[in-house]
């Protein structure tokens, strides 16, 4: 480790970590060591979206939870915010399970269907023949 210091002994330079070492904070300190969401796991085509609901009083919000919050201003996937935020899935699930819990974001429902459009299944089935 490359401490930066002077042939003086001086420590004004002094770094915690090298290039190479990565990020001074590990992802699981991002989650106060939590590996599983308060809520349970969200799967990886979850569709989050922001509510615009107010953040409660007293609450704060990491760096990372408000830029996920940002990234749900329009519908998102769990997937989709892990790789925007470039974190491990399991730490952005916990974040976003975080979210949920403050009612900042919400999962995005789907209207329902009476009937699927048959037209769309054979787009559908032709593409996947294609591949």
């Amino acid at each position: 480790m490359d401490t930066g210091r002077d042939r003086g002994g001086d420590a004004r330079r002094e770094r915690w970590v090298d290039e190479a070492a990565g990020p001074l904070v590990r992802p699981y300190a991002l989650t106060r060591g939590r590996t599983r969401a308060r809520g349970g796991a969200l799967d990886l085509v979850t569709i989050l979206r922001a509510t615009g609901a107010r953040l409660p009083d007293g609450a704060r919000l990491a760096s990372e939870q408000r830029r996920l919050l940002a990234l749900c201003a329009r519908p998102c996937t769990v997937a989709d915010l892990a790789s925007d935020v470039a974190l491990p899935l399991g730490v952005v699930q916990v974040l976003i399970g975080d979210l949920l819990d403050q009612g900042l974001v919400e999962v995005a429902r789907r209207a329902p269907t009476d009937r699927l459009d048959p037209a769309i299944l054979r787009k559908i089935r032709d593409e996947l023949r294609a591949l």
